[in-house]
């Protein structure tokens, strides 16, 4: 029987849960594809499109397993059974206090911990409404999830210096590590491919009914899936990538991968013509300089790049403002203005909302064409000297990390497929509760969570990702170590495997403390602890100190208040 009374407890349900994943899509995103834009292996846009697909598919096909721990396990929800609207409350009130402390982390541009955010205010409205007993701070409860933020920031940071390690050694110290990458690389994929095989039929997704598979069939699955796609590998990508970084054929382009084998028979590559001078692959490590480059610079470094910044300045202007024979040129806002037509694109007129709806769609993509790298090198009292930092980090050929670069886009996929599977339940925990208490007026913590629930929370993400990710991606990046797509890799495959085993043992861990300790533990493989950014690890840890007991203290307060408010007209 529905509980129709409480349709307003329904109503801010919806709405505050809609905030908190509309925040986890802005702040914790950032930790799946902070370090793909960083090193440079994804644009924003591409990391937009990656993670839509991906974050929305892990929260409808593996999140109903971790939202049951968030929602029975914080929680002794059989002291609610007289009462269950109390519960029903008691979720508005936690959705409210984690959705409030983190619009303002995000827009402080602090990435903190959503599982903390909700487990916190869960256990503010466990204290409100039961006091200290009422909370299961035993191992099957709290203490788990305590355990598990403890421990993934290690275990990620060893995976992932495991995992730079093993790149290391076996392709990028090598005398010929593109030949050596070209070996490696399906051995990478299939690996890569397994474990995101896992998260899926490790009890994973309900409507694939794994509970009933033998640990036959699971194996074969993932190595099934892990084998099919390493062929794919030697089938498309090993022939596409020998004549782009063996031959260094500048005519080929993306869609050529489709060709396969058939590539290998293409004749020798021609000449480039005169002025098609463009590098087979980027400069991974533009940017960024060596420890021999510092020290031969000295310490007019910064005077220097300030000198040739203002004279490039100075030339750029020059060239914009006089003609070829160096005299002055009309402005085009006089009465004789140049005849030449301002192209669409540089017309600041084209670019104001002439309507609701371009006025929309400028708001959704406002931080689609951020340029990240830049504002991760912008001057910051938590950045310090980030090129001394860098400079620790030796830098490898630039064509064995764009092996690494097609790896990275698939180990973030993964990453992101994960934490969409791990931290939907931070919203959705509470709203499957507070609808199943609404729509039948009983408690029960085995319920199986709606899709329609599901569904809501992974769209309520993406766009948060859309809008306003870039906040907290420019955070980190560059800015905790030096990126790039070796490290990149390791770092996110390291954090990968950290939520994989998570979510399979039904733990809310955190992926930004499993981002932040694969990153660290990169870092270290440079064999100096000066190659991190010890300033910003203390700001992130800081935000997670203050995570907890913040968002318990709005929720709890909240919880408090309306349970022990006077009732108007009540006799006594």
């Amino acid at each position: 029987m529905a509980l129709h009374q409480y349709d307003y407890l329904f109503a801010l349900g919806l709405i505050f849960a809609f905030l908190d994943a509309w925040n986890i899509g802005a702040n914790d995103v950032a930790n799946s594809f902070a370090t793909s834009v960083s090193s440079r292996s994804l644009t924003m846009r591409q990391a937009m499109m990656i993670a839509s697909v991906t974050e929305f598919a892990g929260a409808v096909l593996v999140g109903a397993r971790v939202s049951d721990t968030i929602r029975s396990k914080i929680l002794s929800i059989q002291a609610f059974e007289a009462e269950p609207a109390v519960l029903m409350l008691g979720m508005v009130c936690a959705l409210v206090g984690s959705s409030t402390y983190l619009t303002f982390a995000t827009r402080w541009g602090l990435p903190v911990s959503t599982t903390h955010c909700i487990i916190g205010g869960v256990i503010g409205v466990g204290i409100a409404a039961l006091g200290p007993d009422g909370v299961n701070w035993g191992w099957k409860g709290v203490s788990q999830v305590f355990a598990a933020w403890v421990i993934a920031p290690c275990i990620a940071g060893i995976f992932a210096a495991i995992v730079f390690t093993v790149s290391k050694y076996s392709i990028l110290t090598r005398k010929n590590p593109v030949r050596a990458g070209l070996v490696m690389l399906p051995i990478f994929f299939g690996f890569t491919a397994g474990v995101l095989t896992m998260v899926i039929v490790w009890k994973g997704a309900p409507s694939l009914n794994v509970n009933d598979w033998s640990a036959g069939q699971i194996l074969g699955c993932i190595f099934g899936v892990g084998g099919a796609v390493a062929l794919i590998c030697v089938i498309f990508f090993l022939p596409y990538l020998h004549r782009k970084l063996v031959l260094e054929d500048w005519q080929l382009k993306p869609w050529d991968i489709l060709y396969g084998p058939f590539l290998l028979r293409r004749g020798p590559v021609p000449e480039r013509p005169e002025g098609h001078d463009a590098e087979v692959v980027q400069n991974y490590y533009r940017g960024h300089k060596t420890r021999a480059q510092l020290e031969q610079e000295g310490g007019n470094l910064e005077v220097a790049d300030d000198v040739e910044n203002s004279k490039a300045s100075s030339l750029d202007h020059l060239s914009e403002t006089t003609n070829e024979k160096g005299t002055p040129r009309l402005s085009s806002a006089g009465p004789n203005a140049s005849s030449e037509p301002i192209p669409w694109y540089k017309n600041k007129d084209n670019l104001k909302p002439r309507n609701a709806f371009s006025l929309l769609t400028k708001a959704f993509f406002h931080g689609v064409d951020v340029d990240v790298v830049a504002e991760q090198n912008k001057a910051s009292i938590l950045n310090g000297n980030m090129e001394e930092m860098h400079a620790h980090a030796e830098h490898y050929d630039n064509k064995s990390e764009h092996l690494f670069s097609f790896l990275q886009v698939m180990t973030a996929a993964t990453a992101s497929f994960a934490h969409g599977a791990n931290d939907v339940s931070n919203a959705i925990g509470p709203l499957a509760t507070i609808f199943l208490i609404w729509n039948s007026g009983e408690l029960s913590s085995k319920a199986p969570v709606p899709i329609w629930v599901l569904v809501f929370g992974g769209a309520a993400i993406v766009i948060g990702l859309w809008t306003y990710g870039y906040n907290i991606m420019r955070m980190l990046g560059n800015r905790l170590t030096l990126h790039s797509p070796s490290r990149g890799f390791s770092m996110e495959f390291g954090a990968a495997l950290t939520v994989v085993m998570a979510t399979r043992l039904a733990l809310p861990v955190s992926t930004t403390q499993c981002i932040t300790g694969a990153t660290v533990g990169v870092g270290f493989c440079t064999g100096t602890w000066r190659a991190i950014n010890w300033r910003m690890i203390a700001w992130i840890y800081l935000g997670w100190l203050i995570t907890l007991p913040c968002t318990g203290i709005i929720s709890g307060c909240l919880m408090g208040l309306v349970l022990n408010a006077p009732r108007w007209g009540m006799s006594s």
